[in-house]
């Protein structure tokens, strides 16, 4: 604890230090929770994991321009409580965003007092991630200044996942093209619909906005009495389209099964999440949102499904290389699962872009 403390000391936090440890369950960032002496003040301290955040200059402008933005937004509409409801970034003795100790690079927040995250998906939090996430990208349609800088270059570019499930077909590293060739003719015969998204950008018929991209139950901070503070984790958040956010929850929360699930019978596709957390989005989000946009919501499930197809399947004909396995056939059975809940999406689809219609 020691060692961490000296980290600590190199940020303008307020009081000494009376405990470190480890805080959360995220598995990107290495996160700890520093308690004070004397004092009902308590702060964040995380080390960014910079193999895979490598610019933590942009990632830090990124988070300071949508916390300052958010903030700003919520004074204007007179909102109470305003610090717990969005991050508060505390800054090195240098001003800085930062701390590079020569080998890792630290930050800190203020952790939000009287808060908790929910883990379980349910309609009713579905519901809220909804709204959440909706007022998050309403609040940031109208952010000035440059784009984003893009911490996770092409993280949700379908065309460049096809180029490299492409490379992984070509190269076959580890012979495992002829067992999954079915599957592999499944990507190809869906790739074309899968890459409108691009195709419609280029042709300036589909706009880029911010994206928290990784919309999940738990980045989001519930009060004592259940209701929202604020969307967290804002390390992905970049320009992208909406649909890839809103695809990205319903390929998660939306299936009816693990995303590595043995027993593919027990995979469809939730419907009354899909409902309930469209519901709760576009409350906010039909404010600023095209009609196109509108109209490819229910498309952005099959996106981000079929995405995660591509990259589990590239994996395993790659030898494993990217995530982590508990079996030499993980990243098979994931890809397979992928298949099923994109089988099942595509069943719904019509009901899907029906329900939109009813409620827009």
């Amino acid at each position: 604890m020691n060692e961490l403390k000296a980290i600590t000391s190199h940020f303008k936090i307020i009081g000494v230090v009376n405990d470190i440890t480890p805080f959360g369950e995220g598995m990107i960032n290495s996160t700890y929770l520093v308690t004070m002496k004397d004092a009902t003040t308590e702060y964040v301290l995380q080390k960014i994991n910079q193999h895979i955040f490598q610019n933590v200059e942009m990632l830090q402008s990124n988070i300071k321009r949508i916390t300052d933005h958010i903030r700003h937004k919520l004074t204007e509409a007179g909102e109470p409580d305003i610090e717990r409801k969005t991050l508060t970034l505390i800054p090195a003795l240098d001003e800085k965003l930062y701390y590079f100790d020569g080998d890792s690079y630290w930050r800190m927040t203020l952790m939000i007092p009287d808060s908790k995250t929910h883990e379980a998906v349910t309609p009713e939090y579905a519901f809220y991630a909804g709204k959440a996430f909706g007022n998050f990208q309403s609040m940031l349609a109208d952010i000035p200044g440059e784009p984003l800088g893009e911490t996770i270059p092409n993280f949700h570019n379908m065309e460049f996942r096809l180029m490299q499930f492409r490379e992984a077909v070509k190269q076959d590293a580890v012979g495992r093209l002829s067992e999954v060739s079915d599957l592999v003719d499944q990507v190809e015969m869906r790739a074309d619909e899968m890459c409108q998204c691009e195709r419609l950008y280029r042709e300036g018929k589909l706009p880029k906005r911010i994206n928290h991209c990784d919309t999940k139950v738990n980045n989001m901070l519930f009060d004592t009495d259940g209701k929202v503070l604020c969307v967290i984790d804002l390390d992905t958040a970049m320009h992208g389209f909406v649909m890839s956010d809103f695809g990205d929850f319903m390929r998660t929360a939306g299936n009816t099964g693990k995303e590595d699930d043995q027993n593919l019978d027990n995979i469809t596709f939730n419907m009354e999440i899909f409902k309930s957390y469209t519901k709760g989005y576009l409350e906010f989000a039909k404010i600023f949102l095209t009609p196109i946009e509108i109209d490819l919501l229910p498309f952005g499930a099959k996106l981000m499904t079929y995405m995660q197809l591509t990259r589990f399947l590239a994996d395993y004909m790659n030898g494993d290389t990217y995530y982590k396995i508990s079996n030499p056939l993980h990243n098979l059975q994931r890809s397979k699962a992928q298949f099923k809940l994109l089988q099942s999406i595509e069943a719904n689809y019509q009901e899907m872009q029906r329900f939109i219609t009813s409620i827009v």
